[in-house]
């Protein structure tokens, strides 16, 4: 996929989303430097999720960006320790205790059975109505979850009834990920 990123572009990355978060927090800015890698520079979505000591602390992305991928990096680092509606800003004394994940978006592809989906592999989005939700794919992966209470928690996340995939008038979606972390 042409959306793979060296080991090095994924430290550079890694290293873009820290200091992005040091920065908002210590001075209030933000500042990015420019990249010449093409691969940085392509328009992929992409989620960044910070833990404290290995429990989730903010996971913010999207999955289209008009904004090549290094700024949208910085961008979700800083709204991940920033805007995160479930939790409370990151402070500069938890900077030591964070650790940083990345995961790079393919595009999403709507599915017509959830035969189609890959636990482990695989995201989902979910959509109904004014209800939508995401869960990335290691998230069934950490939970050890099958593929209907992967279907289900992405529901849920949604604000629908845990079983609301089964409906006609809810549209799946699925994509994948490169997931790279500190």
């Amino acid at each position: 996929m042409e959306y793979l990123l060296s080991l090095e572009e994924q430290q550079r990355l890694l290293a873009m989303a820290r200091n992005a978060i040091e920065d908002h927090i210590c001075s209030g800015k933000v500042t990015v430097t420019p990249c010449e890698e093409r691969r940085l520079n392509l328009k992929n979505g992409c989620f960044v999720t910070i833990k404290k000591r290995g429990e989730l602390r903010g996971c913010i992305g999207n999955f289209q960006s008009e904004l090549p991928l290094f700024k949208n990096v910085a961008q979700m680092a800083v709204a991940a320790a920033s805007n995160d509606p479930r939790f409370y800003h990151l402070e500069s004394n938890e900077l030591p205790d964070i650790s940083l994940q990345i995961s790079v978006l393919s595009p999403l592809e709507k599915i017509s059975s959830i035969e189609e989906i890959q636990v482990g592999e695989h995201g989902i989005y979910v959509e109904k109505d004014y209800h939508h939700g995401v869960l990335l794919p290691q998230v069934a992966t950490e939970h050890n979850w099958d593929r209907q209470t992967f279907l289900s928690q992405t529901c849920l996340k949604a604000g629908l009834p845990p079983r609301a995939w089964e409906e006609e008038d809810t549209d799946i979606y699925t994509f994948s990920a490169q997931i790279f972390g500190e």
